[in-house]
């Protein structure tokens, strides 16, 4: 970079600072005589979230049973999901029970920053257990050949890596703009297209970079894991037993579940046809996938699987031991 360029920049962000200080959030501004309500709803979600997906890393790293790639994965999905919640709804719950509902203009790229992180490394992780479950079931004796723990490592490594470059860029890219315009957005977070169009400049290349990023960092990974589950489906149905088809699609139910949930918000949310858009759908879907999705997922892991079902179980009685021993 040139140094007239480092030169913009710094004017650019000088004037961000003077002519923004704060963002203001209009999402919940029809909702006033809810917001009591939706303070005791969300806090519920936002505590049952924490919780599950607390456990469920605790009892992956405690319990040798589930010292496999598919627990490793499922451990960082569980980590991810307690930062990405924890990211946005503290502030929400803060929003809720105060009359003005801001955020400073720093803390609003700090929230943009780690809500693209943590979608981004979701989407490459959920791409990467549905490999995890393709080598597990099409090439079950390879399995712990490929599936090594070198090999699980550097593909979380790189799914967090990802993640965290791509969340970089976009920040950087949308908050060297000028921002003196309006600062009131119709959302309850720093959201990457309500704040972009906050700019007051022209942000055409800034959303094709939204656009690009959506299609490969979102859409390829969810392409990879359709494929994979249709070479999981051919060879379950290419096995000779029921007991043994029913087992293998066991193992995946959970994480198709769990996929469903997360990329039928986001592209419902995302890339709908501009005729059924409306705002409020537009944050009721945000709801959704900022808070009622993360809940969900250690529910389905924990009611659909009987390795995790039962080293819950285990972890709990051993804590209530300890409890009334010690307590």
């Amino acid at each position: 970079m040139d140094s007239a360029r480092v030169k913009q920049v710094e004017e650019m962000w000088k004037s961000n600072q003077t002519c923004v200080t704060e963002i203001v959030f209009l999402g919940f501004l029809d909702f006033q005589a809810l917001q009591v309500l939706l303070f005791v709803v969300v806090f519920t979600f936002y505590m049952v979230a924490l919780l599950g997906n607390s456990l469920i890393v605790i009892v992956t790293v405690t319990d040798r049973a589930l010292c496999t790639p598919m627990y490793f994965f499922l451990r960082n999905l569980s980590f991810l999901e307690i930062g990405y919640t924890s990211v946005m709804i503290p502030k929400m719950l803060l929003n809720l029970l105060s009359e003005t509902q801001t955020i400073s203009f720093a803390g609003c790229g700090a929230q943009m920053y780690f809500f693209i992180l943590f979608s981004i490394t979701e989407c490459c992780l959920l791409s990467v257990m549905a490999y995890d479950r393709y080598v597990a079931i099409c090439h079950p004796l390879k399995y712990i050949l490929v599936m090594n723990q070198r090999v699980c490592a550097q593909m979380a490594a790189g799914s967090w890596t990802i993640g965290t470059l791509v969340a970089f860029g976009q920040t950087a890219s949308i908050f060297t703009l000028p921002f003196c315009g309006s600062n009131n957005i119709s959302h309850f977070f720093c959201d990457v297209l309500p704040v972009l169009r906050l700019a007051t400049t022209d942000t055409r290349k800034n959303e094709a970079a939204v656009a690009i990023v959506t299609v490969v960092f979102i859409f390829i990974p969810f392409l990879l894991i359709l494929l994979s589950y249709i070479l999981i489906l051919s060879a379950i149905l290419k096995m000779p037993s029921a007991v043994g088809q029913g087992k293998a699609f066991s193992t995946c139910s959970s994480h198709l579940i769990v996929v469903s949930l997360f990329y039928g918000t986001v592209t419902f949310t995302y890339v709908r046809p501009k005729l059924v858009y409306s705002l409020g759908s537009d944050r009721l879907l945000s709801l959704l996938y900022t808070v009622v999705t993360p809940m969900f997922n250690p529910i389905v892991y924990c009611l659909r699987n009987k390795e995790v079902r039962r080293a819950v179980r285990k972890s709990i009685v051993r804590q209530t031991s300890f409890l009334i021993r010690y307590g």
